[in-house]
């Protein structure tokens, strides 16, 4: 199978969904005229097809490996991130004036789901250079910006966030790293973090490593948190790669997936850093880099089902095998079966879905960024659905791969299985998907008093007319909303999981029914590729049709409260 990027699927949607003509027309985003964004979507699409792809498969048997200290990647990876450095790929949406394009999030977004698509593990590394670059675009003093945004913009050195350790997962606030003044405005950092995704790799010059520590006297908790900028090698007078900085690798983890992608621990002995923003201001300053990361972490969702997608369809037009039912004796090709196109069309639709939400929530990073009002809002209440749908949808689907190809999925030479152990990881990091359920019922929900949800669904009801399943599902996410509302604290977390995937499929169908709406004046007007179009009608029915329906019957689950979940103790319950 040869890997082709979607180019005519995302610009359909970057049009229909996105938005991505009237972001064009401010001023800031005026350059991602039509012809740029076609020109940069169907390039970074043959990139990712002739660069990405060809290495997916070393990347997992593989994989990369800690040799004499140091991470080596495989072979043929040092040299393909540099290509993408030197087309430019990097720096499409990082600030103009620090070496980047300045062009829309939404149009990297784009360009994260080829590169992914081709190679998931590859692609987390800019992703994690993406969080560096917000973070300090954000909190970094102006010498800071000038010395590091440039080169982490064009990706010549990359970025990673070091918040865990052994005893601080998801608990942030229990972390003991700490930083000591140096006595010249720098400090000292020492302390272990555990899995940091390319914290050691040989792709590019300089690593930029951004450490949450406590200082001396720090308050204890969250509070007592700051953020540290600690190179690889420590720059020179000229701003070159100097001296090592004292970051050890200490090993690299054995995981499922995502073989290529070095999840390190390090060890952070008299490393010298700077602080980013001011003291304490560590969350603050986290949560910025976690904000857009949560949402290309959905996106890996999407990536996985494309990928997967196009190799069972690969895999269901070449394996014959058994007549078709009521259709002669002679073996057909198994895309032929009932059975195999639930299946494919249940991957097509899903992939298509998540693609919508996951394009749909950064077209408003971009109108957050332009200072829209009620954008910001809007970024804040669809991540938690973006990352969390995206990623559960997208490993249902590596799993349904695996089912298309029968036995032959389960034998690691067909790399169907690859995609379903790469994929499982983004329902854990950046915030497992059932803390991003906890924010949306303890945060999100709350916000403007639940006008912010009730304003998205009042859209979804206004827009699905009489559209009976998306209807429905409307309204009882309306009812599951207000039941939260009052509901204590327990109860609404008890349901908060079933109530998150009951939102993100009310707003995938939506978003769904808007590209069928597309699809059917464009295919009227006689404009656009009709055989894309036409299929595009199948997909979109068949995730309104069959798909939505499902999410109905999360409703008890969501207002069942937390009771029965403390029937047993704990002891009972273990035992």
């Amino acid at each position: 199978m040869t890997f082709s990027a979607p180019t005519t699927e995302q610009l359909f949607v970057l049009r229909t969904i996105t938005g991505i003509e009237e972001l064009a027309s401010f001023e800031r985003f005026a350059e991602a005229t039509p012809d740029l964004v076609e020109a940069i979507v169907e390039g970074v699409g043959e990139f990712a097809a002739g660069e990405f792809a060809p290495l997916y498969r070393i990347g997992d048997t593989v994989g990369a490996r800690l040799v004499d200290g140091a991470v080596k990647m495989p072979e043929g990876y040092a040299q393909a991130y540099q290509h993408y450095v030197e087309a430019g790929w990097s720096a499409l949406s990082a600030p103009a004036d620090h070496g980047g394009q300045g062009l829309p999030f939404s149009l990297a977004t784009v360009a994260l789901d080829s590169l992914g698509a081709a190679n998931m593990a590859f692609a987390l590394c800019p992703i994690l250079t993406v969080g560096a670059i917000e973070a300090l675009h954000h909190h970094g003093s102006d010498e800071q910006k000038a010395l590091y945004l440039p080169k982490l913009a064009t990706g010549e050195w990359t970025g990673t966030m070091n918040l865990t350790e052994p005893q601080a997962g998801s608990d942030v606030g229990a972390l003991r790293a700490t930083a000591t003044p140096r006595g010249d405005g720098t400090w000292s950092i020492k302390g272990q973090k555990i899995y940091i995704s390319f914290g050691d790799h040989d792709m590019a010059d300089n690593i930029i490593h951004l450490v949450l520590a406590r200082t001396p006297d720090a308050p204890a908790g969250t509070k007592g948190i700051s953020l540290f900028l600690v190179p690889k090698y420590r720059l020179d007078a000229d701003g070159n790669p100097g001296e090592a900085n004292g970051v050890k690798t200490v090993s690299i983890e054995h995981k499922m997936g995502i073989n290529a992608s070095p999840t390190c621990v390090l060890q952070f002995g008299e490393s010298v850093g700077e602080l980013i923003g001011g003291e304490f201001g560590g969350i603050r300053a986290m949560f910025t880099m976690m904000n857009n990361a949560r949402l290309n972490v959905g996106l890996q969702g999407v990536q996985i089902a494309e990928g997967a997608t196009q190799k069972a369809m690969w895999f269901a037009r070449e394996r014959v095998q058994s007549a078709r039912a009521g259709a002669g004796r002679d073996p057909v090709a198994i895309i032929e079966h009932p059975d195999v196109r639930r299946m494919l069309l249940r991957m097509k639709a899903g992939t298509e879905a998540i693609r919508a939400l996951l394009y749909y929530a950064s077209g408003f990073v971009d109108r957050a960024n332009l200072g829209i009002d009620g954008a910001r809002e809007m970024v804040d209440l669809l991540t938690p659905l973006a990352k969390t749908y995206g990623t559960d949808l997208g490993s249902e689907i590596a799993s349904l791969g695996v089912q298309v190809h029968g036995g032959m999925g389960y034998v690691e030479e067909t790399g169907a299985a690859q995609y379903y152990r790469d994929i499982r990881i983004a329902q854990i990091y950046e915030g497992t998907n059932g803390i991003q359920a906890a924010d949306l019922v303890g945060r999100k929900l709350g916000m403007g008093g639940g006008d912010v949800v009730r304003g998205l669904i009042a859209d979804v009801q206004r827009d699905c007319g009489n559209h009976p399943a998306l209807s429905a599902l409307a309204g009882d996410c309306a009812e599951v909303t207000e039941w939260m509302i009052g509901a204590s604290v327990d109860d609404r977390l008890a349901g908060s999981y079933p109530y998150t995937t009951m939102m993100a499929v009310m707003t995938s169908g939506w978003l769904m029914l808007k590209q069928q709406r597309a699809a059917e004046a464009m295919l009227d007007a006689g404009e656009g590729n009709a055989d894309f179009l036409s299929a595009k009608l199948v997909t979109t029915r068949f995730y309104l049709d069959r798909m939505v329906p499902e999410a109905c019957g999360l409703k008890a689950g969501a207002m069942a409260g937390a009771e029965q979940l403390y029937a047993l103790d704990a002891e009972a319950l273990a035992g």
